[in-house]
C-alpha cells in the first residue's frame, strides 16, 4: 500500500513536471511567433512605403531607373519570403532593399532638387523610423529564438520537445554591412 502510494505520488509529480516543461515550451514557441508577427507588421509597413518613395523619385531620377527597379524587385522578393516565413530569404532580400535605399538616399543627398522635396524627405524619414523599429524588434525576436533553441536542446526539455515536435527557429540575422550606417559619400563616389 505504501509502495503504491509512493509510486502514484512520484508518477503525479513527474506528470506535473513534464506538464510544466511542455507549457514553458509552448509559451516560448508562441513568443517566437508573436515577435515574428511584430517584425512582419513593420516589414510590411516599410515595404508599403517603398513604392511611394520610388514613385516620387521617378519624377526626378529617370537616370536612376535601374536602382529603383532593383529596390522594387527586392521588395517583391522580401514580401514573398516574409509571407512564407522564409527567414534566410528575408535576410537576403532585406539586404538588397537596404543597399538600394542607401543608393536612393545618396542620390537625394547629391541633388538639391531631390533633397528639397518634402515628400521624399518624409518618406525617407518614415522608412528610417521603420528600420529602427525593425532593428529593435529583431533583437527581441532573436532573444525568443535563442531561448526556444536552448530549451528544446536542454535535458530534460529535449525529451518533451522531441515527443511533441517542437522545432528550432531561425535567427533573423543581417550581415555587418547590412546593419551598419550607410556611407553616403562612398555611394556617391561609386555613382548614385
Amino acid at each position: 500500500m505504501v509502495t503504491q502510494t509512493v509510486g502514484l505520488a512520484v508518477a503525479a509529480a513527474l506528470l506535473v513536471y513534464l506538464t510544466l516543461i511542455y507549457n514553458g515550451l509552448v509559451t516560448i514557441k508562441n513568443g517566437v511567433r508573436r515577435a515574428w508577427s511584430n517584425i512582419d507588421v513593420l516589414l510590411k509597413q516599410r515595404h508599403d512605403e517603398i513604392p511611394k518613395l520610388v514613385a516620387v523619385c521617378l519624377a526626378y531620377m529617370q537616370f536612376e531607373r535601374e536602382t529603383l527597379e532593383r529596390v522594387m524587385a527586392a521588395r517583391t522578393g522580401a514580401n514573398a519570403a516574409r509571407e512564407n516565413r522564409d527567414i534566410p530569404g528575408v535576410n537576403a532580400a532585406e539586404g538588397l532593399i537596404r543597399a538600394g535605399l542607401g543608393r536612393i538616399a545618396a542620390t537625394v543627398e547629391a541633388y538639391p532638387d531631390l533633397k528639397a522635396n518634402q515628400s521624399i524627405q518624409q518618406l525617407l524619414s518614415r522608412i528610417t523610423g521603420l528600420e529602427n523599429s525593425i532593428s529593435d524588434r529583431r533583437e527581441l525576436y532573436n532573444e525568443y529564438v535563442l531561448t526556444n533553441n536552448v530549451r528544446i536542446e536542454r535535458f530534460p526539455d529535449v525529451i518533451v520537445a522531441s515527443l511533441f515536435g517542437f522545432r528550432p527557429a531561425l535567427l533573423l540575422e543581417f550581415s555587418a554591412d547590412e546593419i551598419s550606417d550607410v556611407d553616403v559619400r562612398a555611394l556617391m563616389r561609386d555613382g548614385p
